[in-house]
């Protein structure tokens, strides 16, 4: 195991207490919420900017859209509950890592329009989107005991109708 990944693993299990229901709370939920946010509310701005515009813009659109979320979320995070009387923990801890994951979510389909071919870079980028919705699907399998197959049926629809938006914005 690496450095960053025990340190995350000290920082989660200190902001959990140990406890395994604790960690679902004051971790997984909120990392989970900011994933699911990254990856899907940053789809239909990049990928309208990809097809209006440009690989380059796509990815600046990606980029600023990815970093200012993860801002926003962390913070709302953070000011939404004090974790004193949900039992939720350390508002700042959920903050961060919701914004953290939030950011992730937003830049993994960013990187892809690094390609300067815009055609490639939505092939990819496509890919990746497939690969976060896996993803998102088996964490919630994993620690909210949702079946698997309902839950990437549902975090499919949901980024398709917002990938949607963005083609059809991108496209007029």
């Amino acid at each position: 195991m690496t450095r960053t990944a025990l340190k995350l693993k000290r920082l989660a299990a200190r902001a959990s207490g140990g406890d395994d229901s604790a960690f679902v709370l004051q971790v997984v939920q909120p990392s989970l919420v900011g994933m699911i946010d990254g990856t899907v509310s940053t789809l239909a701005p990049i990928f309208a900017a990809a097809l209006s515009s440009s690989s380059r813009t796509a990815f600046l659109v990606g980029l600023a859209t990815a970093l200012g979320a993860g801002v926003s979320m962390g913070i709302s995070e953070a000011l939404s509950d004090t974790g004193e009387e949900t039992g939720r923990g350390s508002a700042v801890i959920r903050g961060v890592f919701t914004g953290g994951a939030t950011t992730l979510g937003g830049l993994f389909h960013s990187l892809p329009f690094l390609i300067r071919d815009v055609n490639k870079a939505l092939v990819v980028a496509g890919i990746v989107v497939g690969i976060e919705l896996l993803v998102i699907a088996w964490v919630r399998s994993r620690f909210l005991h949702v079946s698997l197959r309902s839950s990437i049926i549902i975090v499919t629809v949901g980024g398709l109708i917002v990938l949607g938006i963005g083609v059809a914005l991108g496209s007029a």
